[in-house]
């Protein structure tokens, strides 16, 4: 306890008044987290709840797990939140792995806690071991300074803090033995198909017995080391950008922010060549990211070369329908006009679905009924009422001017600021945002992906809608 208190401390993680959601799985790290919280939140001046997202896995294991964390709350008397989300069909929408999918979901749910007012911070419980799983695993796939720098103890965009991060999991658990507290195991864990499990299980027990003991200390060494050296550079880039990036395109009375120039950031070539190497690829990475867009290493050294005088008039595509090109003066990124998406529009008839090629997904309106199914199985926030809704809605892209009013929050609220990374748990490149897919009836958006529906058309009881999104087959599948 002693030893979180100070790390606490040292990283001013909490301060007197925070109103903290401890995010609580039921497994040993995370009870141990709100156990040490519950301890220290006199000394500390912070008020705390429990939060426990149900990822829809696990089925009687994950509903145990669920009525163990609440049922703690209740011993201790704080505020319980609970969320769920369908991971497994989230992660076949967006055609990514359960892990991240289950992190993203629970991001944004996160997201929802703080811009509902329930809490100021989530505090997760990774710890010291997470760290140097985390710092392996991205050596082995590739990476570089800001990679190296594993688990941050905070991250003020999501408003998360790690105050477990230099406590090793065998102190964890002798702690809670200690206490006599049990905990839950998620029998996913043990799952060797997970990239992380393997390295938890397999490589990193290795790599201690036969090469180095201390092998999780000396990975969580090394990511201290690296972020601080990553944020003396990000400094640094916080100081050049603003001299080297410009906004739109040159014309003759300055630079052109109308039209297709809007999405347009341009680097000064001679400021950008008089760099050194190190921070040329900070500034093209630092650019890129202002627009979404997310660069691998080949994409940097690509654009090294694209800064050469003789590849004046040249362009190199990049990810996320992005183009770069070298002009005279300027290397300038801008969106692919050529294969940006289009604004879509297809109806959606209740109960059925529809193929959105725009999204390589394809959307179903599910009819549930409270006479054949348990609807209390459902978490509410994701329940539309069919009587309040007309017999067929319309699957959009968002746009200008969109309103929506998600269930438990205070007013309506601009879609284009919903769709900042802070609200949604990550950053999103111009082109995904533009596709984002919002459900309206009779002229009025119900549903938006990755928010409750809306406040006016939620279901309290009864029969209800539900909408789903799955990956659209390939071709040739059946």
């Amino acid at each position: 306890m002693e030893k979180v208190l100070k790390y606490i401390r040292e990283q001013r993680l909490l301060q007197p008044g925070n109103r903290i959601a401890v995010a609580c799985s039921g497994g040993a790290d995370s009870v141990a987290l709100l156990r040490v919280l519950l301890d220290l939140r006199q000394e500390l001046g912070i008020v705390l709840s429990v939060a426990h997202f149900h990822h829809q896995i696990r089925g009687a294991e994950a509903d145990a797990d669920k009525l163990f964390v609440e049922e703690l709350a209740a011993r201790f008397k704080v505020e319980f939140h609970s969320g769920s989300g369908d991971v497994p069909a989230y992660a076949g929408a967006r055609r990514v792995s359960i892990e991240t999918a289950a992190r993203e979901l629970r991001d944004q749910w996160f997201a929802e806690l703080i811009h509902q007012g329930k809490a100021d911070k989530i505090a997760t419980a990774h710890t010291l071991d997470d760290q140097a799983e985390t710092v392996l695993m991205r050596i082995l796939r590739g990476t570089g300074a800001r990679g190296l720098a594993g688990i941050a103890p905070s991250q003020k965009v999501k408003n998360l803090v790690r105050p477990l991060l230099e406590t090793g999991r065998h102190e964890i658990e002798a702690y809670l033995k200690a206490l006599g507290q049990p905990w839950h195991d998620d029998s996913s864990n043990q799952d060797l198909n997970h990239t992380r499990n393997r390295i938890r299980h397999t490589l990193l027990p290795l790599l201690e017995r036969d090469f180095n003991p201390a092998i999780r200390q000396t990975l969580a060494d090394l990511a201290e080391l690296a972020r601080a050296e990553d944020e003396y550079w990000n400094n640094e880039l916080l100081q050049l950008l603003p001299r080297l990036v410009r906004q739109g395109k040159p014309s003759r009375s300055g630079r052109s922010l109308s039209g297709n120039s809007e999405g347009v950031l341009a680097l000064d070539l001679v400021a950008l060549q008089g760099l050194p190497l190190v921070l040329r690829r900070l500034v093209m990475l630092g650019t890129t990211e202002r627009l979404g867009v997310t660069l691998e290493f080949k994409h940097i050294q690509q654009l090294t070369q694209l800064v050469k005088p003789e590849n004046h008039g040249k362009k190199l595509d990049l990810p996320d329908n992005f183009v770069a090109n070298r002009t005279a003066r300027e290397l300038q990124f801008s969106q692919n006009l050529a294969k940006s998406p289009h604004n879509y529009c297809y109806s959606l008839p209740i109960p059925g679905e529809v193929a959105v090629p725009e999204l390589g997904n394809t959307i179903r309106a599910r009819l549930i009924s409270a006479g054949k199914q348990k609807v209390s199985s459902y978490n509410a926030a994701t329940l539309l009422n069919p009587t309040l809704l007309g017999p067929e809605l319309k699957v959009r892209n968002w746009r200008a001017g969109d309103r929506f009013f998600p269930a438990h929050s205070q007013s309506p609220k601009k879609v284009k600021e919903l769709l900042q990374p802070a609200r949604l748990g990550q950053q999103f490149s111009l082109v995904q945002r533009k596709a984002w897919p919002v459900i309206e009836s009779a002229g009025q958006i119900v549903w938006m992906r990755g928010f409750p529906v809306s406040r006016d058309f939620a279901s309290s009881s009864g029969d209800a809608v539900l909408i789903e999104e799955m990956k659209m087959p390939a071709k040739g599948d059946k």
